[in-house]
């Protein structure tokens, strides 16, 4: 059966890589890569930590700017109107499960910082990072795909970057969600590859500016 969307013009190229990446790495903490937390060990998260993992080894060697995100709050008073128990009882600063995924995160050299909404982009330097470092393409790892991946791609996509979803270095709860977000996103706003295409992106990059 033919594609509504793309009958109506939807998902009618690709974006393309553009001169200079940068990545985001959005909530990878342990909070959703630890099974023993409420929100953690799902094996779509879990697979997207490894690929992750592996993508952000080649972008350190290659000097790609990374910035690196996990969320918290003082207090519940201060939180939006979330809807997920989990996230208003536990993700408190300093509390168990609000470090970074220590195979994600390089302390020496990526930006990190802490988010108070979906975005990494919402109320956060990490424009301004890019805008800095002259980056145009935007490569987008990290977890819910259904949440914060969505509006962190919407985000980047509002700020004129070239957006890239590798959906392998991306995670959600269930298959559904995931698929069906990176479908929506894949049509209107991002490209949807893999790691090892990414990788293989970057690897000429750095080829080309070594």
């Amino acid at each position: 059966m033919a594609d509504i969307y793309e009958e109506r013009t939807y998902n009618s190229g690709e974006i393309g890589f553009g001169e200079k990446p940068g990545i985001v790495v959005v909530d990878y903490m342990t909070a959703f890569t630890d099974p023993k937390f409420p929100l953690g060990g799902a094996p779509l998260i879990e697979r997207g930590v490894q690929n992750s993992a592996r993508l952000l080894d080649a972008a350190r060697r290659a000097g790609v700017p990374i910035a690196n995100c996990w969320t918290s709050y003082h207090s519940e008073r201060e939180m939006p109107h979330w809807k997920v128990k989990a996230v208003r009882e536990q993700f408190i600063h300093g509390a168990p499960g609000t470090e970074l995924e220590p195979r994600i995160y390089d302390e020496s050299y990526d930006m990190a910082l802490c988010k108070s909404g979906p975005s990494i982009f919402f109320e956060t330097p990490v424009a301004s990072f890019f805008a800095k470092e002259r980056v145009d393409t935007v490569i987008m790892t990290g977890c819910v795909t259904s949440g914060c991946i969505r509006a962190s791609t919407i985000d980047s996509f509002s700020h004129g970057f070239r957006t890239i979803v590798p959906e392998d270095c991306v995670g959600d709860h269930d298959e559904g969600p995931h698929q069906d977000n990176l479908r929506d996103i894949g049509r209107r706003y991002a490209d949807i590859k893999d790691a090892d295409a990414v990788i293989e992106y970057i690897e000429s990059w750095r080829k080309k500016n070594r």
